[in-house]
């Protein structure tokens, strides 16, 4: 589904990412680990448009991403849950969903997506006419997954949606990515908690330094105990 060839990302002069390739297959859930500075971030904001390669390639379902502006990956299938949820505080979360389907494709459909992030996040339903600041930080991370899921992707992608959360909401917060996943959804999920993000994944990659240094089954990975020292904190 997803093909990343030979990927270059720079800040000014210093390299972010140095020839990063992996494949992303359909209704796949793919963990990025690696410690702080690694990269993950700048992968996800860079498969996500935000960041533009200097080269490499992006291609989803045949199609070239590399050139495509910011605004039209949405559009493309792509949809994200940024680092810190970013959500609009001074309004709804009910207006915060409705975002999500802003495309026509996506807004036609948004009684049913509505009902559906529902199902996935229960507790925003008497949450719908609070203002999306009022919230919690777990509750603020469902509107943020619920509003990428507006926009009916076919991929998701996720940066550390463990962040500043409480032990009882990761596991749920997991629970409901590990649902959206078993119902078709592709994923990329980044996160910093090594042992959520194996648990769920059907594989993984550490990144360091940039650079991908290992990919595989989490079981295989984790089974390796330099990769556990060094870039898991195992």
């Amino acid at each position: 589904m997803l093909e990343v060839r030979d990927l270059d990302v720079f800040y000014g002069a210093a390299p972010a990412l140095r020839r990063v390739s992996l494949d992303l297959r359909k209704g796949e859930l793919l963990s990025v680990v690696g410690p702080n500075g690694a990269g993950k971030t700048t992968l996800i904001n860079t498969l996500a448009g935000l960041l533009r390669a200097r080269s490499g390639r992006l291609v989803i379902d045949g199609r070239e991403l590399t050139t495509l502006p910011a605004h039209r990956f949405c559009a493309e299938g792509i949809a994200i849950v940024p680092e810190g949820r970013r959500l609009f505080t001074g309004m709804t979360v009910r207006e915060n969903l409705e975002l999500g389907s802003f495309l026509p494709a996506a807004k036609q459909h948004r009684k049913a997506s509505l009902d559906a992030a529902i199902r996935l996040f229960p507790a925003l339903e008497a949450k719908l006419a609070s203002l999306a600041g009022d919230l919690s930080g777990g509750q603020q991370q469902m509107v943020a997954i619920a509003r990428a899921l507006m926009a009916r992707p076919r991929l998701l992608l996720l940066d550390e949606p463990s962040l500043g959360l409480s032990p009882l909401i990761v596991q749920e917060m997991f629970a409901a990515i590990r649902r959206v996943n078993d119902e078709g959804m592709t994923v990329l999920l980044v996160e910093q908690n090594v042992a959520m993000a194996m648990e769920v994944a059907h594989r993984a990659c550490v990144l360091e330094e940039g650079v991908i240094v290992a990919e595989g089954e989490p079981r295989v990975l984790l089974e390796r105990p330099e990769i556990r020292r060094a870039y898991l904190g195992l």
